[in-house]
């Protein structure tokens, strides 16, 4: 069993049957909520699982692993996303122009230069498309490239202060660094929920059966080889 479809069925009670008929953005929305995290990071559990390396628990339970040791600042980027209204996604997408966001994407890539940036980048893209196409539906995939970028500086940030580079993406998000993330996360949020803890838990519970084929119109794969 997936481990989006693992959430679904056992958290929310979603039989088997409609599993099958649950669309992927409906799902990554769902999976967020069940779990008290950003829409960001619902992808990145969903990708992850679908062949990137890392356990999908870790995801959840040591999320270094998988984005490395940025992790905290890029979750706490992905749950401003899911914070931005219409208004806010406006104001980014006008803050700079196409040739600034082009310029700044392999110099964020190369700073994240390991494993971990592509998956980030990959989980940022989509849910940044999702919550963006609302507001700015014409520039929508501009958007998630932005996002996606600052992911990346995020993950880079100590290559990119070395060697001097500055931070093209997280400006347009109203932030100078990630240490400005973080602190605005800290003033925004509760304490994160220990229902995603809980759950990374039955994922290694040998009462479930993780071996259970599941109709799969979501594009997920089986957990049973991912789970560590």
């Amino acid at each position: 069993m997936d481990a989006q479809a693992h959430v679904l069925h056992f958290l929310d009670h979603v039989s088997l049957a409609d599993l099958s008929d649950y669309g992927q953005s409906r799902a990554d929305s769902r999976v967020s909520e069940l779990l008290g995290i950003s829409r960001a990071h619902a992808v990145l559990l969903r990708i992850v699982n679908d062949g990137q390396d890392g356990a999908p628990t870790s995801v959840i339970r040591n999320p270094e692993q998988v984005l490395g040791d940025q992790a905290q600042a890029v979750l706490a980027f992905w749950r401003h996303l899911d914070r931005m209204t219409p208004n806010d996604w406006a104001a980014a997408m006008a803050a700079g122009g196409a040739a600034a966001r082009a310029a700044g994407g392999a110099a964020a890539r190369d700073a994240a230069r390991s494993d971990a940036w592509a998956a980030a980048w990959a989980a940022a893209w989509d849910a940044a498309w999702d919550t963006a196409w609302a507001a700015v539906w014409d520039d929508a995939g501009a958007a998630a490239r932005t996002a996606a970028g600052a992911t990346n500086e995020i993950q880079g940030a100590d290559v990119m202060g070395t060697n001097s580079q500055p931070f093209l993406f997280l400006p347009f998000f109203g932030f100078a660094n990630p240490e400005a993330v973080m602190a605005a996360d800290k003033a925004a949020t509760d304490t994160p929920t220990d229902i995603a803890k809980s759950l990374a838990n039955s994922l290694d519970s040998s009462t479930l059966s993780l071996n259970e084929e599941i109709p799969n119109k979501m594009g997920l794969t089986r957990l049973s080889e991912a789970v560590r």
